[in-house]
C-alpha cells in the first residue's frame, strides 16, 4: 500500500460526462473548445484531439486546457475509433485507477471535421467497459454559417454531424448574410427539431448551455440516426471479424475527392510572400479549399510564429503565438481540398517559396510554372 496516497472510495466509480465536439472543417471547434476550456466548469477536464493529416498541428493551438490533452495521431476519428480512441478512453481510466493521474470529472472530445459522429457514439455507448465508465453526455456539432448549407449539399458528415447532435452551435452568424443564416437554420431544424442552436457571436455557446444536455438518445431523432447507429455497429463487427478482433483500421469512408496533404518549409518565408500565396491560391482555388490551417516561421519575426486559419475563400485573422510551443519550427500547412489535386498547391507553394522543380527540363519547368500568366491553372 501507498501510505501517502489517499485511499480511493470502493464500490463502482461514479460515470464520468463525456462531451463529443464535432463539426465539418472549418466549423471553429478549436475556437469553440478554446472558449469552453477557460470556463471554471471544464476544470479538470481531458481532452482528446483528434485531427486530420500526417502532421498533427491541432494540438499546438489549445491555448488553455487545465487538464490532460491527447492528441489521437493522424487519420479520421471514424477511422481511427476502434484503437486510438478506445485505447486513449482506457488509459484515462487505468491512470485514474491506478492513482498515476488525478480523477478527471469530464473528457471532450474534438473530433476531426470530416468524421462519422455515428462511429463515434457507438464506439463509446456499445464497448461494454466504457459504457460502464463513461456516460454519453451529448454531442455538440459547429456548423458554420457561411458555408453551412453549401456543406450540408455536398458532404453526408456534415448532415450526420448535424442531425445527430444535442446541441448545434452557429458560428460566423457575424459573416453570413441574414437570408442565408436563416435559410440554414431551417434547414438545421428540420434536420434535427430536438436540438438546441445556440448563436456563438452572441455569447450563447456558454458551459452551461452546452454540457450535461443529458444521456444520449437516439429515439429524440429523426429516424436515420438509428440507422446510421445500426450502419456504424455492423461496420464494427465486419472489421473485428476480418481482423481478428483487432481494432487497428485505416480504411476511409469519405468521399474520394476529398484529399488531406501538408506543406512544409524549414525556410523562414517573407509575409509578403505568404500574403501573395495565400490570396493566389483563394482566388484560383478558394471553392475547393475546405481547410487550410497552419503554423508558420515569419522571415520577418522568426521567433513568433503565425496561426492561420482558411476556409474556402475566408481567411480568418492570423494570430501571432508568443512563442513556439514545440520544438519543430517548420512552417507548416495542413490542408483539405476537395476534388483538387494536392500537387497543384504543392507546386504553387514551391514556386512563390521560389523551390525549383528539379524532375523537370528548364523549358518544361518554366512553361510549367504555375505563377506564369501564359497558362491558367
Amino acid at each position: 500500500m501507498n501510505a501517502g496516497r489517499p485511499s480511493r472510495p470502493r464500490g463502482p466509480a461514479e460515470p464520468i460526462p463525456l462531451t463529443v465536439i464535432t463539426g465539418f472543417l472549418g466549423a471553429g471547434k478549436t475556437t469553440l473548445l478554446n472558449a469552453l476550456l477557460r470556463d471554471p466548469a471544464l476544470s479538470e477536464t481531458a481532452v482528446l484531439v483528434n485531427e486530420v493529416g500526417e502532421i498533427g498541428l491541432d494540438h499546438l493551438f489549445y491555448e488553455v486546457v487545465d487538464g490532460d490533452t491527447m492528441l489521437l495521431a493522424g487519420g479520421c476519428l471514424c477511422c481511427s475509433v476502434r484503437g486510438d480512441l478506445v485505447a486513449a478512453l482506457e488509459n484515462i481510466l487505468r491512470g485514474i485507477d491506478n492513482g498515476k493521474t488525478a480523477a478527471f470529472r469530464r473528457v471532450v472530445i474534438e473530433t476531426t471535421g470530416l468524421a462519422d459522429p455515428a462511429s463515434v457514439l457507438h464506439a463509446v455507448m456499445a464497448h461494454p467497459y466504457l459504457v460502464q465508465r463513461y456516460r454519453l453526455d451529448g454531442l455538440v456539432t459547429a456548423v458554420d454559417a457561411v458555408n453551412g448549407s453549401g456543406t450540408l449539399d455536398q458532404h453526408q458528415e456534415a448532415v450526420k454531424q448535424a442531425a445527430m447532435a444535442d446541441r448545434v452551435v452557429l458560428t460566423k452568424t457575424d459573416l453570413a448574410s441574414e437570408a442565408d443564416a436563416t435559410a440554414l437554420l431551417a434547414r438545421l431544424k428540420a434536420l434535427n427539431p430536438a436540438a438546441i442552436v445556440l448563436d456563438a457571436a452572441k455569447g450563447e455557446a456558454k458551459a452551461e448551455a452546452l454540457l450535461n444536455a443529458g444521456l444520449y438518445d437516439p429515439a429524440r431523432k429523426i429516424p436515420d440516426v438509428k440507422k446510421w447507429l445500426a450502419e456504424a455497429a455492423v461496420e464494427e463487427a465486419e472489421h473485428a471479424h476480418h481482423h481478428g478482433g483487432e481494432h487497428e483500421h485505416h480504411h476511409t469512408h469519405h468521399d474520394d475527392k476529398i484529399r488531406t496533404f501538408s506543406l512544409a518549409t524549414g525556410k523562414p518565408i517573407a509575409s509578403l510572400t505568404l500574403e501573395m500565396f495565400l490570396d493566389f491560391l483563394r482566388a484560383t482555388h478558394g471553392a475547393k479549399l475546405l481547410r487550410l490551417k497552419g503554423i508558420v516561421q515569419l522571415a520577418e519575426e522568426p521567433d513568433r510564429p503565425l496561426v492561420l486559419h482558411v476556409v474556402q475563400h475566408i481567411m480568418h485573422p492570423p494570430a501571432r503565438l508568443p512563442a513556439w510551443p514545440d520544438d519543430d519550427h517548420r512552417s507548416r500547412l495542413v490542408c483539405v481540398t476537395y476534388d483538387l489535386d494536392p500537387a497543384i498547391v504543392q507546386r504553387l507553394f514551391d514556386a512563390f517559396l521560389g523551390v525549383p522543380r528539379m524532375d523537370a527540363p528548364d523549358r518544361a519547368a518554366l512553361a510549367d510554372n504555375p505563377l506564369s500568366l501564359r497558362r491558367p491553372i
